[in-house]
């Protein structure tokens, strides 16, 4: 059943591509704007072949990997610390929910001046960053938790850390796991930002230097790369997803 749409979804996509390739070839798109899909083909090969593209994609691998990992272990944290102490809750829920809306990307000076121009910078933010959603999709998702499962997890004896982790963590998970899908997002496009901008290593940084050198196959090929990235992280998210998620 999963064949047809896969199918359909390809088709379109070489459809589009076909359509591309056509568009830019008569000139009716410059291809300073939209390259030929063949040359970034072409392109995506000598990255690879020249090692520029496998070592960016291990460096944001792991930035953004570390990030994320750090932002939900100590998101699920705080929210359910929040949740646990309602005053806490009352007083600083408002605070992250502006977190998570302020634009953090604009304090990467500041952030470099603390931690200086490394790979502990684009962490950091990648965490602060990601962290918000996470934390109040946590306490929303615990909040939400039905009464009479808090009940029959007491009933049997259940200790705290049992009664979250048996009881309230899974019958939270849907709603926590959407703070961690938008703490990803955030932590993923923050991350390749902040490579951009500094110029230290990882996709965002090959995007950069191919855009410098006027390569914009090149460039769109570390583009198809971040998306790829993307795409990784969302599907291991749901791997994990559906091993917690009750059935």
């Amino acid at each position: 059943m999963r064949a047809g749409p896969a199918a359909a979804g390809l088709a379109g996509l070489a459809v589009l591509l076909a359509a591309t390739e056509g568009v830019v070839a008569a000139g009716w798109v410059s291809a300073l704007v939209v390259p030929l899909p063949t040359d970034v083909a072409v392109a995506t090969v000598e990255l690879m072949t020249s090692g520029q593209l496998g070592d960016a994609l291990a460096t944001t691998l792991y930035e953004a990997a570390a990030a994320s990992f750090a932002a939900s272990v100590l998101g699920i944290a705080a929210g359910y610390a929040l949740f646990r102490y309602t005053a806490l809750g009352r007083a600083y829920e408002s605070w992250f929910a502006a977190l998570f809306a302020a634009p953090i990307v604009l304090l990467y000076p500041l952030f470099l001046v603390v931690f200086g121009r490394s790979a502990t910078t684009i962490i950091v933010m990648g965490v602060v960053t990601g962290v918000a959603p996470i934390i109040l999709n946590t306490l929303r998702g615990l909040v939400e938790v039905p009464r009479r499962l808090v009940d029959v997890g007491r009933a049997a004896n259940c200790s705290p850390a049992q009664l979250f982790w048996k009881v309230q963590f899974p019958a939270a998970a849907p709603t926590v796991f959407t703070g961690i899908r938008l703490g990803i997002i955030y932590t993923l496009v923050n991350v390749i930002g902040i490579e951009f901008l500094i110029n230290f290593g990882g996709l965002g940084n090959l995007v950069s230097a191919t855009y410098d050198r006027f390569d914009v196959p090149g460039m769109y090929a570390a583009i198809l790369f971040i998306v790829l990235l993307s795409a990784l992280f969302f599907v291991a998210l749901g791997a994990v997803e559906t091993r917690i998620r009750p059935t």
